[in-house]
């Protein structure tokens, strides 16, 4: 079988052991990323096939597609039918195993698979250097031959006319930008998911736009935080704070005061400065996206 990388069928996913203990360092993280979902290949389930239930009907329950299931167990890849008390493996999302090589990048997997970068690197974690991971959106075939699933791993460009402010009262100097950067404290390359502006310590934090606080409170390396869903499917987040001024719920206008600027967290920097994102709803959970098109003073 051709592909890029040796697909794994690895026979023991259908073993007692289950997937997650033979992949090793499934629930390490680039702490400097933070915020990581926790890898896809640690949320698959196991599933015992009852009477009455076909391919496609456990493949509709998971919102998923047979050859999705029929790529993660071997014992399918025949022809078989899925056996009254067997027991299959499901993924979290449609997609392959892969075993990468040592060398490649999460650029290079993500550019011979043509799924986002971004995606990859969260949907497995954010682990630096792992030698298996889940490739969404990519369907396995017997022939080796990778397609694009017909559920959507991104969300393209969404109408950015639908969101559109400035965090800050004045216009900041960005001092880390979106996209693949070299973390200036420990110098290794990481997926930075936002912009950070610099600012003084206490700097009001302000909406972009209006919508609905989803969260606000400390969480992990992104430090004090607060998210707020808008419209459209578009979410923002505020990061690194020093104070926060809104609860879960509150409805907010553009201009609102959400929070004080800070170094809460684990910040790339020792400068205090606002780690702002943008984010968009997709069947990979939120997604990061570039937070530029979306900056407007």
């Amino acid at each position: 079988m051709t592909l890029p990388f040796r697909q794994l069928f690895l026979c023991s996913l259908v073993s007692a052991l289950g997937l997650v203990s033979i992949v090793p360092n499934t629930n390490s993280a680039n702490a400097a990323v933070g915020g990581c979902p926790t890898p896809a290949l640690s949320r698959f389930q196991r599933h015992k096939v009852v009477r009455g239930e076909t391919l496609e009907s456990i493949a509709q329950r998971y919102n998923l597609i047979p050859t999705t299931i029929i790529g993660m167990n071997p014992a399918l890849q025949n022809g078989a039918i899925a056996v009254v008390g067997s027991v299959l493996q499901i993924p979290p999302y449609n997609g392959v195993v892969v075993e990468v090589p040592r060398g490649e990048t999460w650029r290079q997997v993500a550019a011979k698979y043509k799924v986002r970068a971004d995606s990859l690197f969260e949907v497995n974690g954010c682990q630096e250097d792992p030698r298996i991971v889940f490739v969404p959106g990519v369907n396995w075939s017997p022939n080796g031959v990778v397609t694009k699933s017909p559920l959507p791993t991104d969300t393209g460009m969404p109408n950015r006319a639908s969101l559109s402010g400035y965090p800050l009262a004045q216009v900041a100097t960005v001092a880390l930008a979106y996209g693949w950067q070299i973390n200036p404290a420990t110098g290794q390359v990481f997926f930075h998911s936002g912009v950070d502006l610099l600012a003084a310590m206490g700097t009001n934090v302000l909406a972009i736009a209006p919508g609905t606080v989803a969260f606000a409170n400390d969480q992990g390396t992104y430090g004090k935080l607060v998210i707020i869903n808008h419209s459209g499917g578009l979410q923002s987040r505020y990061a690194q704070l020093d104070s926060i001024k809104v609860t879960v719920g509150q409805q907010v206008k553009k201009g609102d005061l959400l929070g004080t600027v800070g170094t809460s967290g684990q910040p790339s920097s020792s400068q205090p400065h606002l780690h702002f994102e943008v984010r968009s709803s997709s069947s990979l959970g939120w997604v990061a996206e570039d937070p530029k098109g979306y900056l407007k003073k």
